[in-house]
Formats: C-alpha cells, sequence, structure tokens
C-alpha cells in the first residue's frame, strides 16, 4: 500500500469521525427523538399550529442539548475526534434540522394534511440516514433501512398512542 492511499485512508476516517458520525448522530437524534412529542401534540390539539410549536421547541432544545452533550463529551485528543465546538455545533445543528424537517408541514393549518406530508418527512428522512449509514459507516444497507425504520415507528406510534391517550378523557 502506498504511503499516499494511506494518508488519503486515514484522512476519509479523520473527516467520518470528526464530521460524518456528529452530524448523523444529530440527525438521527433529532429526526427521531421530536417524533413523540410533535404527533403527541397533534393528536391531542388537533390544531397544526400548535403542533409547529411543540415541534419548534422539541428540536430547538433537543439541538441545544445535543450540541452541548456533544461539546462536554471529550476534548478530542484522547480520542482523536477532533474539535468539541466543532463537533457540539455539527451535531446541535444536524439534530435541530432533523427536528424541524418534519415539523415544517405543520405550517400548513389543516391537520390532515400536515400530518399526511409529515408522514413523508419522516419516512424520507429515516432512509437518507440509513444511506448516510451505509455509505460512510459501511453498514449493510438493508439492516440499517430495517435498524432506523423500526426504530423511527416505535417512538412514531408511541407519539401517536400518547396522543390518542391524552384525548381519550
Amino acid at each position: 500500500m502506498s504511503l499516499k492511499k494511506t494518508r488519503t485512508d486515514k484522512s476519509d476516517a479523520q473527516y467520518v469521525l470528526q464530521k460524518v458520525q456528529p452530524a448523523l448522530l444529530g440527525l438521527m437524534d433529532g429526526s427521531v427523538s421530536t417524533l413523540a412529542p410533535l404527533f403527541a401534540a397533534a393528536g391531542l390539539t388537533h390544531q397544526a399550529h400548535k403542533a409547529f410549536f411543540v415541534g419548534l421547541a422539541a428540536s430547538l432544545g433537543a439541538g441545544i442539548s445535543m450540541g452541548l452533550a456533544e461539546a462536554l463529551s471529550d476534548d478530542g485528543k484522547v480520542t482523536g475526534r477532533g474539535s468539541p465546538v466543532s463537533r457540539g455545533i455539527i451535531t446541535g445543528v444536524a439534530t435541530t434540522i432533523g427536528g424541524m424537517l418534519h415539523t415544517l408541514p405543520f405550517l400548513i393549518s389543516d391537520i390532515s394534511s400536515a400530518l399526511h406530508l409529515a408522514y413523508g418527512v419522516v419516512a424520507i428522512e429515516l432512509v437518507v440516514i440509513a444511506m448516510i449509514r451505509y455509505k460512510f459507516m459501511k453498514s449493510p444497507l438493508w439492516s440499517t433501512i430495517l435498524q432506523v425504520i423500526v426504530g423511527g415507528a416505535i417512538v412514531f406510534f408511541l407519539g401517536v398512542w400518547l396522543g390518542k391517550l391524552g384525548i381519550s378523557d
């Protein structure tokens, strides 16, 4: 193996460790952790506007929390994970984006239309996460898709169930 190839492999691994992994972590957390509160709020209130603000709060809160957690987890010297500030920003922004993508449809005033559009956005988010894991983490494609979709489905159905449970009083 040539020296140039070794440097490229190390550079690629460093990029994945310092940039892709924090972004993927954030995207996964934002996409999944905000599902339950968002869909529970939609089910409880039947008002897209209120569900939007719950999703916005959950997305921003999760983004701040995940960004701080990543930045404070280690200084990057021992692990080689790079700048904690950079990782924290990447993770926080990706978490917020992951949560907001399926929150934005709730700007549509019709709750039924907002829900249906959000369902589609969630499905796309989960497939994109699986594809990123496949491409950068070298995970087997179909098992990655299955893992991400099953995890997302569990949280999604929890949110729907809680939304229905709350209005059954």
